[in-house]
């Protein structure tokens, strides 16, 4: 009666939902604030001034013609300003012509997947990842090769990395700040991942693409820098958007931007045009793609997360957890007391703490929490932690 293949995936997610269910349940019964909600990465803190501002000058009637259609690629004045910022913030140069508006990094990864691959091309994931990447990749017929990192820090292992590499191998999708370990790629892990795909492309005479997915780049903690992917890697494809940075998740704004390195880039930015438009995205928010052309300075209150994250690990640490201590983004991702962690967020649940298995991460064994919430939660919430530890001891 409906699509067979999202019946079937709707199956493999129902213990999501169930979760969702559950956690509304326990609000009713307990009051939501008794019940810890560590689920979802919703942005807590409220977009900045700068946004704000911006968004009532738009929103005048001085201002027209910003609910018009626009070029697919978006507003030529705001790629020109995203392009400046790019370049200075990277110390790459990147022409504005090498820039799609999106709607969201979301929809940016579903144009860039569409654009670049042909039925059952392959698409090399990190372990763990960002559970959706794999539908985006099987939603224009590829096919996701799933790779464990390493566990010690969680980035990737280049041997392994290596030897999943074939013929059929079309991009890699990297995530740094990563969802859910909030973990950093180094540089020199970069550089060196670079020369395995150099020397895979000229053994197999191949293209490799490194999709970046960068929605947390400007959550970054103790002073480190986010290596310029743009910089490192010759094909290299950035996705970033504002839902994070600016607190604007709910806007769906973001953007492409391809290497000026890339052969026959310019095919390639016509091919991300026009899925833009034939995906249905058509364009871009265009309010949102003004407001965010004025906004490109404005920055959250990154410190408000970092306390969060500094309170918890000291806290889970405490209580026996292991951590590797997250570098960036809102989201710490432990190792559960017990192996199957789905019945450890499951046991989890009756103290009345959410959280999210690992599994749904391709990462068994773990669990992850978001940290975007307020502090009164999660200081209620240790004494919870503590009895949730004491039945596994």
């Amino acid at each position: 009666m409906f699509s067979n293949k999202i019946v079937k995936s709707l199956e493999k997610s129902s213990w999501i939902r169930a979760m969702f269910e559950e956690g509304a349940r326990l609000a009713k019964e307990y009051g939501a604030e008794n019940v810890y909600d560590y689920s979802i990465g919703n942005p807590y803190l409220e977009p900045p001034k700068e946004v704000m501002e911006a968004l009532r000058k738009y929103t005048s009637d001085e201002v027209k013609g910003v609910h018009r259609y626009m070029s697919n690629a978006g507003y030529v004045d705001v790629r020109e300003k995203l392009a400046a910022k790019i370049s200075e913030e990277s110390g790459i140069n990147i022409s504005p012509e090498n820039i799609i508006m999106t709607v969201g990094a979301a929809g940016a990864l579903n144009v860039t997947l569409k654009a670049l691959l042909n039925e059952e091309e392959e698409v090399i994931l990190f372990s763990p990842y960002f559970v959706e990447y794999g539908t985006y990749i099987d939603n224009v017929g590829g096919k996701a090769v799933v790779i464990p990192t390493e566990k010690e820090t969680f980035e990737p292992d280049l041997k392994i990395l290596e030897e999943a590499i074939n013929k059929n191998t079309k991009a890699i999708i990297i995530n740094s700040p990563n969802n859910p370990t909030g973990v950093i790629y180094k540089e020199d892990k970069l550089k060196a991942m670079e020369e395995v795909l150099k020397r895979k492309e000229k053994e197999l005479g191949i293209k490799i693409y490194v999709i970046s997915d960068e929605p947390y780049s400007k959550i970054v903690y103790d002073g480190v820098k986010i290596p310029a992917v743009l910089g490192i890697f010759e094909n290299a494809i950035v996705v970033n958007s504002y839902s994070k940075s600016l607190g604007l998740a709910g806007e769906r704004i973001g953007y492409i931007g391809v290497s000026s390195k890339i052969e026959d880039g310019e095919i390639l930015v016509s091919a991300l045009a026009y899925c833009n438009r034939t995906l249905g995205f058509v364009n871009a928010p265009g309010l949102f793609q003004k407001v965010i052309g004025d906004s490109l300075d404005a920055a959250i209150d990154v410190n408000e997360y970092k306390i969060r994250r500094d309170y918890l690990y000291e806290n889970l640490t405490r209580l026996g957890f292991e951590i590797v201590k997250p570098e960036g983004a809102f989201y710490l991702f432990p190792k559960a007391l017990i192996e199957d962690d789905v019945a450890f967020v499951r046991a989890a649940q009756k103290y009345n703490i959410l959280l999210v298995p690992g599994s749904g991460f391709g990462c068994p064994g773990y669990f992850r929490m978001s940290y975007c919430v307020t502090m009164e939660m999660i200081e209620k919430s240790i004494p919870a932690f503590e009895k949730l530890v004491a039945e596994f001891k």
